[in-house]
């Protein structure tokens, strides 16, 4: 065994040094970081303690210490799962124990200890029910009796299980003429005739609750209000008569126990400070609602409500007269405005707006604030295993970082869970004002990667007090420049009226931003102006590259191979050909090369999108698609659009610029759209999800277009195309979606290759769904043409005469036969990727193959010639 490199702090400084730096861990607590890493020191129990928050659905970490001064200490946080993203459901069913540790670190399992309040009520004996709600009823008629036989009533009967005939037993309206509310939320009425008649009868009610009855079913909203004149709140609503009662009732004045009011006057609103009108389905603000009968209120929650029956500006001039009104909630964009900023403008005695001072809005420039957000809470079907539970909790928990060492940074990224001392590290919840800093750290014993250990670091970045919540901020470094109020989405509800309209804006400039027909000098049919580039001498073309494949299959006598650059006709290399690779390898502009200016347009996958967008808008064979970068705003309105009206909301995460589905995930969740953005620049694209199959299988087709030129287009479509199948029967079950041989095709060109020869997949596919292959190939042909024609109108400077390129195709085809790009791969990508296709499809074969294919290939570009191509 060798001798461990770490002998002392000098040598951890000297090793760690880029690691230390990265972490944001100060320099005086560099010394205690090492100390506890070589002691394997948690102290964390001995400081913080963990508490069940949201009905222990949550948890939440406290300093149980007297206090911890700002950078005094830090303390070590164990990883307690440690994966990479398509392991991961595997690994919860398959590692003993795992599922359950971290259901239990989840909150998840909470229907597994044992039976709660809630069933322990459901299961109680109908007499029982029947015993407590007439209990309640005599307390309530004694009640009156002691007060007088005009005093006001007020009755709560909520998941009691009344059914219809116990309504009608209790005679509520002869016992309680003056009765002002009833509560009959939850319970098991069914009759709407007979409800309607026993509730009518209460001609003095003032609010009504029937919320979750099976009696709403059936159109009974109408008959009650119309019914009764003074009804001012129904099933949590305001009715169109709301006044002073309902005010009195949000503003804390009235309620079942403060019955210290007369049904024949207005209850007095001069003392309320704080009104919570949230979610009340309030079109007008009544009279009554003035800074005369509200003079004392600074505080206003008017979230939720459509307010739709008055001008914006009148409703901000009649708030603006309110001038105690200091913190106000309101939702954004919405009926007060479609700006933060523009809000805090009109009103300017606001100090507070959605719990952010109007200050730090004005000076960071937000347009939407909404630091008040509902947390997500972990959702499950009593019914899904544990691991299934996990996956969709555990979004809300991750954290995680990717190894490199001194050659290269690894692609795959690596997720974890922090745990430690009573799940110490996972009851950190989020602030804006974050007291504690969280990093991960790789603890290199023998200086190497291979045998690093990875912990996090946490330490306090605010002094903090005994009994004080901890937190971290889930998006440090993150300010709005980088999307944070819609990143937060991630881990609390947001508005999702904001993003809607954000998608919808979006969507409009889709459709005007479509050009006309392409210009004549785009089409390919006018005369060919590239033709032979041989020599009048008779030589041979001299080619420089640093492509195998180049090396390997170009045996045609017009070419021959040299490794001199500079001395070569063509350049068909991996590197991108700029002003510093000429000067290095002392190029020349008259030398071919196999790459156009500004092909990213094509080949980056965001820009691709963004390059089809504005020259086509929003065509069928380009599957919705946004840069996670800065459109996050857009696509999380599109999904929420897509919940709301039940339609498919499966996407796919794609890096900018990475092949073979590195970092690709599936995923209908949003929290983990969003923060798969933390593994790298991605775009998201809706999911195919109902795509054609051939033999039960998804599968995608390689095209191979070669490019003379870009003005006019010049392009041919090679006869040949490549079937890649996935290796596994398509199903869109939700633990499939971590299946990779399920859901991709191209198996990163290792392992079991499926793949299908053109000819034979053309006629069983045309067998299987009784099609004809040649009309599907023509909508192909015209999906690519309109690629190119896109970039070339898109990005005119593409064009360059001394160019010549072959680019990949992937197309797939949905369950109607209709084609959808799924990206463009550059020249060097997608000439490895023939060779590897040919290989896996034609086995011992494809060595002539290959050499037949690029021969023809450098036969079209540099030839002129047009065999086994296809001008499109």
């Amino acid at each position: 065994m060798s001798t461990p490199r770490i002998k002392d702090f000098d040598d951890f400084a000297k090793v760690h040094s880029f690691l230390l730096a990265a972490s944001g861990i100060p320099a005086q607590l560099h010394h205690r970081l090492f100390a506890k890493l070589a002691s394997e020191t948690f102290d964390g129990g001995d400081f913080f303690s963990v508490e069940p928050y949201e009905g222990g659905r949550q948890r939440r970490l406290v300093l149980s210490a007297e206090s911890l001064s700002k950078e005094s200490d830090l303390f070590l946080v164990d990883h307690a799962w440690s994966f990479r993203l398509p392991d991961a459901l595997n690994q919860l069913r398959e590692v003993p124990g795992l599922a359950e540790r971290m259901a239990a670190l989840m909150c998840v399992d909470l229907d597994k200890k044992g039976e709660t309040e809630e069933t322990e009520k459901e299961e109680l004996d109908p007499s029982e029910r029947n015993k407590i709600a007439f209990e309640i009823v005599e307390k309530e008629m004694c009640r009156v009796k002691e007060n007088g036989r005009e005093s006001v009533a007020w009755l709560e009967f909520e998941e009691l299980g009344i059914d219809d005939d116990m309504l009608c037993s209790l005679d509520l309206s002869t016992k309680f003429p003056n009765l002002a509310a009833l509560n009959l939320w939850g319970n098991k009425l069914q009759n709407a005739d007979l409800v309607v008649q026993e509730i009518t009868k209460c001609k003095n009610l003032k609010a009504l609750w029937l919320n979750e009855n099976p009696v709403l079913d059936s159109c009974i909203a109408k008959a009650i209000t119309e019914a009764l004149p003074a009804l001012e709140i129904y099933n949590s609503c305001f009715t169109a008569k709301f006044g002073s009662w309902a005010l009195s009732f949000c503003g804390g004045v009235i309620g079942p126990d403060n019955l210290d009011f007369s049904l024949d006057s207005s209850p007095a609103l001069s003392g309320i400070t704080s009104l919570d009108l949230s979610n009340r389905c309030i079109h007008k603000l009544p009279e009554i609602f003035s800074p005369n009968a509200l003079p004392s209120l600074s505080q206003l929650n008017v979230r939720g409500n459509p307010l739709d029956q008055v001008p914006t500006g009148e409703v901000l001039m009649l708030l603006r007269s309110f001038t105690c009104l200091t913190e106000l909630e309101v939702d954004i964009p919405g009926p007060l405005g479609s700006c933060a900023i523009e809000i805090v403008k009109s009103l300017p005695n606001l100090s507070m707006l959605n719990g952010v001072s109007t200050s730090v809005i004005v000076e960071s420039g937000k347009h939407v604030v909404d630091t008040a957000l509902v947390p997500r809470l972990p959702e499950w079907d009593p019914v899904d295993p544990l691991p299934d539970r996990v996956v969709s909790a555990m979004w809300l928990y991750l954290m995680t970082y990717r190894l490199a060492d001194e050659e290269k940074i690894d692609e795959t990224p690596v997720w974890y869970i922090l745990y430690v001392m009573d799940e110490l590290g996972s009851a950190l919840r989020h602030s804006d004002n974050a007291n504690f800093k969280v990093s991960p750290f790789l603890f290199m014993p023998d200086g190497k990667v291979t045998s690093a250990v990875s912990y996090s670091v946490l330490w306090p970045i605010q002094d903090v007090q005994q009994g004080e919540e901890c937190t971290r901020d889930f998006l440090c470094g993150i300010g709005e420049d980088k999307q944070r109020s819609a990143r937060l989405t991630a881990w609390f509800h947001t508005p999702e009226n904001y993003f809607i309209q954000e998608f919808r804006k979006y969507s409009q400039e889709l459709e005007s931003k479509a050009l006309g027909p392409p210009s004549k000098n785009l089409h390919g049919d006018i005369k060919s102006v590239t033709g032979s580039i041989l020599p009048s001498d008779g030589r041979p073309l001299r080619v420089f590259t640093d492509i195998p494949q180049v090396e390997e299959f170009l045996t045609r006598p017009e070419f021959v191979l040299t490794n001199e650059p500079k001395d070569a006709d063509i350049i068909w290399t991996s590197l991108q050909v700029d002003a510093e690779l000429k000067k290095a390898l002392d190029l020349n502009d008259s030398q071919y090369t196999n790459q156009f200016p500004f092909e990213a347009c094509l080949v980056m996958k965001h820009h691709l999108a963004e390059t089809i967008h504005k020259a086509q808008g929003s065509p069928e064979w380009l599957q919705p698609t946004y840069n996670l970068e800065t459109q996050l705003s857009q696509l999380i309105g599109d999904y929420f659009v897509r919940k709301r009206d039940g339609v498919d909301n499966l996407w796919i995460l794609k890096p900018w610029n990475m092949a073979r589905t590195i970092d690709t995930t599936v995923t209908g969740d949003l929290s983990a759209v969003i923060r798969m953005m933390e593994t790298g620049p991605k775009i998201c694209q809706k999911y195919i999800e109902r795509t054609a199959l051939f033999g039960g299988k998804k599968f995608d087709l390689r095209y191979v277009v070669l490019v003379r030129s870009m003005h006019p287009l010049e392009i041919f479509l090679s006869d040949v195309f490549w079937v890649r199948l996935a290796n596994n029967q398509y199903t869109l079950e939700r633990s499939s979606l971590f299946e990779y041989e399920t859901h991709f095709t191209v198996m990163n060109y290792v392992g079991k290759l499926n793949h299908k020869n053109t000819p034979d997949f053309v006629k069983e596919f045309e067998e299987e769904h009784q099609v004809k292959w040649m009309e599907i190939h023509d909508r192909i042909r015209k999906m690519i043409r309109c690629i190119f024609e896109s970039a070339a109108s898109v990005q005119p400077d593409m064009h360059s005469p001394q160019s010549r390129a072959i680019y990949g195709i992937d197309v797939m085809l949905d369950s109607l036969f209709m084609p959808k790009l799924l990206e463009v791969t550059y020249c060097p990508d997608c000439t490895r990727a023939c060779k590897y296709d040919t290989q896996a499809i034609l086995g011992s074969k494809a060595a002539v193959k290959g050499r037949d294919f690029f021969n023809n290939i450098f036969g079209c570009l540099f030839l002129g010639e047009s065999t086994n191509v296809t001008p499109i």
